[in-house]
């Protein structure tokens, strides 16, 4: 639909899809570790809760990835404004919560 963009913005555009994807997948991973750690490490299922989270939050940031991919494409085709980004605040949001139950869960096991 529309007019072709540029060609370096679309490339630019999914340059950052594939960075998001990019995070999807680490928070996955994460997720695989955390698992992988608690289980050989003995310690409760709030670490598994973590990890389950964690996964889901890759998985939602990928789908969010190829959505804002799509917006912003169509943007550029149609000539409307390109979308702000979001998923960013609920990304950053997720990841202080999970910063904060970790590290609470870390200092827990100090004491």
């Amino acid at each position: 639909m529309g007019s072709e963009p540029d060609p370096r913005f679309s490339m630019a555009n999914e340059r950052t899809a594939l960075a998001w994807v990019r995070t999807g997948l680490a928070l996955v991973a994460g997720g695989v570790a955390l698992t992988s750690l608690a289980q050989l490490a003995g310690f409760g299922p709030l670490l598994d809760v973590v990890a389950a989270v964690s996964c889901l939050l890759g998985a939602v940031v990928a789908v969010g990835a190829l959505r804002g991919w799509r917006a912003t494409e169509r943007a550029m085709r149609t000539g409307e404004v390109i979308p702000p980004p979001h998923l960013l605040p609920v990304l950053v949001g997720a990841v202080v919560l999970l910063a904060a139950v970790l590290g609470g869960f870390a200092l827990g096991q100090l004491w």
